[in-house]
């Protein structure tokens, strides 16, 4: 079991009160048992997201659609949770839907670990989206920093040239400004692209 795995399944247990469902879910051998969990009405949060979790870091796409609604909900250790399976589940639908949910406006409160994920996958869609969404968190009293700065961080690691008008504009924000800069000078020279891979 991985650290992230291990992480996740005792802040569920502690959710599951006890539950012996908790420890069945955690014992199973069966990926079909835990698929069906997926799919079962009325079954706990808890429960769809350790059944969900333990397929994607196993790799079996059944996990996929419940890990996206995972990657996007209003509480980070779900997310993050999320982000790690679908970054080890090898679907290549998470690019896309990473991409979505960085860019969506109407949930950019939510868009941390999307953007986060997008940078580990290194996907066609990873600077395309980050940019995208760095440029509309510069508007002025923009309260989105800490994602502004994910997408400042990324771009940096990414290495696509296509970065550098708005990890330039991103230099003129205080809170930004060390970071652009770092970026900036992880670019390559002329119109290389290395994040496209």
């Amino acid at each position: 079991m991985d650290e992230e795995l291990r992480t996740v399944t005792e802040r569920l247990r502690a959710e599951a009160s006890g539950s012996k469902e908790y420890e069945r879910l955690v014992a199973a051998d069966d990926p079909d048992e835990l698929a069906e969990v997926l799919v079962s009405p009325g079954r706990p949060l808890w429960a769809r997201e350790l059944a969900a979790v333990r397929l994607g870091v196993a790799g079996d796409r059944r996990a996929f659609e419940s890990l996206v609604l995972l990657l996007n909900h209003r509480d980070p250790p779900r997310c993050a949770a999320a982000a790690h399976a679908l970054a080890r589940l090898g679907d290549p639908r998470t690019a896309r839907a990473a991409a979505a949910l960085a860019t969506n406006e109407l949930r950019i409160a939510y868009a941390l670990y999307p953007v986060r994920l997008l940078t580990e996958l290194r996907a066609p869609e990873s600077a395309p989206a980050l940019i995208t969404t760095l440029q509309r968190r510069l508007a002025p009293h923009d309260p989105f920093g800490k994602i502004a700065l994910a997408c400042v961080e990324g771009l940096g690691a990414l290495g696509d040239a296509r970065a550098r008008p708005v990890l330039t504009a991103a230099r003129g924000h205080p809170r930004l400004a060390a970071a652009a800069s770092a970026a900036l000078a992880r670019l390559p020279q002329g119109d290389g692209r290395v994040g496209d891979g």
